[in-house]
C-alpha cells in the first residue's frame, strides 16, 4: 500500500494544497511494517492537479490534516482513499499510527 502525506517542515502540512512536498511511504499492511519513503517536490499549486499527480505516482490514501469537498471528490474519483483530520506529525509516525489503528484524527481542518 502507498500512503501520501503533505509534508512541510518535516512534519504533516495543515493545508495540503500548499505543502513543501509529499512523501510517498510505502507499507506492508500485513507485517505493519513501513518498506520506503521517498520524497517529492509538489507541483506548483493548481485546482485540480494534485489527485491525478498522486494518483500516477501510485498513491492509494491520503493522509491530511483537511481539504476541500471538491478536493475529496476529485481524490476519490482517481481511486484514492481519504483520511483527515490527522496531526503534524512525521509522515513515518502518521503512516505507522495508521497502520496500527492508532491513528489520532481530529475534524477536517479545512473550510472550504
Amino acid at each position: 500500500m502507498k500512503y501520501a502525506i503533505p509534508v512541510s517542515g518535516g512534519v504533516l502540512s495543515p493545508h495540503f494544497g500548499h505543502c513543501e512536498q509529499f512523501a510517498l511511504i510505502d507499507a506492508d499492511e500485513n507485517s505493519k511494517t513501513i518498506l520506503k519513503k521517498t520524497l517529492l517536490s509538489s507541483p506548483p499549486h493548481q485546482p485540480g492537479l494534485l489527485p491525478p499527480w498522486l494518483a500516477q505516482q501510485g498513491a492509494q490514501v491520503i493522509i491530511a490534516g483537511g481539504m476541500g469537498s471538491n478536493a475529496i471528490s476529485l481524490f476519490q474519483q482517481n481511486k484514492i482513499k481519504v483520511v483527515l483530520g490527522a496531526l503534524s506529525l512525521t509522515p513515518e509516525q502518521i503512516v505507522s499510527d495508521f497502520l496500527n489503528g492508532k491513528l489520532a484524527t481530529g475534524d477536517n481542518l479545512c473550510d472550504h
